[in-house]
């Protein structure tokens, strides 16, 4: 989020359209979304109507084809207004105040509302052994345009009388965090007459990006092996519902402490662990949050669902687990899953669209 107002799509004056946005990203607080309001500035008009559309849109191909026009787009939702001549005047905001008086004469005020069962934006770029796979995304599109009429397909609108812009649909961590999970598991081996216990706790069940992940582990070895060591991994989970059952599997974080258990010994400690997208910059194949032109990003937050809502609507759902796994001398492993919430916590003191 922007601290201030800036005009964030800019066409020379001598071209006819001119938008303003206070910010690119609208928060989707899961039971609704943050209003999507611009203001339009146009320069001059003659026979033409002009209309600004919102559009969530899957793409899917690779960025070569993207060159040429062939990767494959489809609109899952798309709302449209015509602003000039006005027909459509929204409740003015603040927001739009502020827009209107940076925007100058001939300024024109719209109101978008995302629905709260579309997806947020999410971007996946495939493995390079993921064959068949080529990259796709869901992205939010804010396009106003010139045309002679609304709907017609044989109308060709020229690109000098279109402006775009991407914007994002993302989600902030709840401000109430539940309690932590927890596991165990009690595992014998061949040729030991007694079992491993491991048990493995969180505090809480959401942590931010680039947080400190505190673990507790207990062991309690009661066979006649030594535990070697300790090794634990972060998963991201991609599940592609919307076209197809695609699912994707990523180890974000593999990470091993020399921590060694004895036959007969107990082991209770804190180990922390950080999953981060700088350290998997060169592994493909990663959920990650929209990307805005060439900003940087972060690892995909874990999707958030409202009770009921059907997932398939959703697009794409990530989520994350955590693999703790004890290494035991001479072959064998004890392992226990967590489930892991990572998100973003929502910024404190930024302007909101629909404050």
């Amino acid at each position: 989020m922007k601290l201030y107002l800036k005009p964030v799509h800019y066409l020379p004056v001598t071209d006819p359209l001119v938008f303003f946005l206070p910010f690119r990203d609208y928060v989707d607080n899961v039971d609704s979304v943050e209003s999507v309001e611009h203001s339009q500035s146009i320069n001059l008009v003659l026979f033409f109507t002009v209309f600004v559309q919102l559009a969530c849109a899957f793409r899917y191909g690779s960025e070569d084809l993207d060159v040429i026009g062939l990767s494959f787009r489809k609109d899952i939702w798309f709302k449209q207004i015509q602003i000039y001549p006005e027909s459509h005047k929204p409740t003015l905001t603040p927001m739009h105040d502020t827009l209107l008086k940076k925007a100058g004469d001939n300024a024109y005020p719209f109101t978008f509302e995302i629905p709260t069962n579309l997806p947020c934006s999410v971007t996946l770029q495939p493995a390079p052994d993921d064959k068949g796979k080529v990259h796709l995304c869901f992205d939010f599109e804010v396009k106003t345009y010139l045309a002679m009429e609304a709907d017609n397909p044989d109308e060709k609108i020229e690109k000098k009388d279109t402006a775009r812009l991407i914007v994002r649909k993302i989600q902030y961590a709840p401000s109430q965090v539940g309690s932590g999970p927890k596991a165990d598991i009690c595992k014998s081996f061949m040729m030991s007459d007694k079992p491993v216990h491991l048990e493995a706790s969180m505090d809480k069940d959401l942590y931010f990006h680039g947080e400190s992940i505190p673990i507790k582990i207990k062991i309690k070895n009661e066979s006649n092996k030594t535990v070697k060591k300790i090794k634990m991994t972060v998963e991201q989970l991609t599940d592609i519902v919307l076209y197809s059952a695609d699912k994707y599997t990523k180890v974000v974080l593999s990470q091993e402490f020399g921590e060694t258990v004895e036959s007969g010994s107990s082991y209770d400690n804190t180990l922390s662990i950080t999953p981060l997208l700088a350290e998997n910059k060169e592994k493909r194949g990663l959920s990650l949050d929209g990307r805005l032109k060439d900003e940087d990003t972060n690892l995909a937050s874990t999707t958030m669902l409202r009770p009921g809502l059907d997932k398939e609507v959703l697009g794409i759902l990530v989520s994350y687990k955590i693999k703790v796994n004890l290494m035991v001398a001479g072959g064998g492993d004890v392992t226990v899953e967590l489930p892991l919430n990572l998100m973003h916590p929502k910024p404190q003191g930024i302007f909101q669209s629909n404050a």
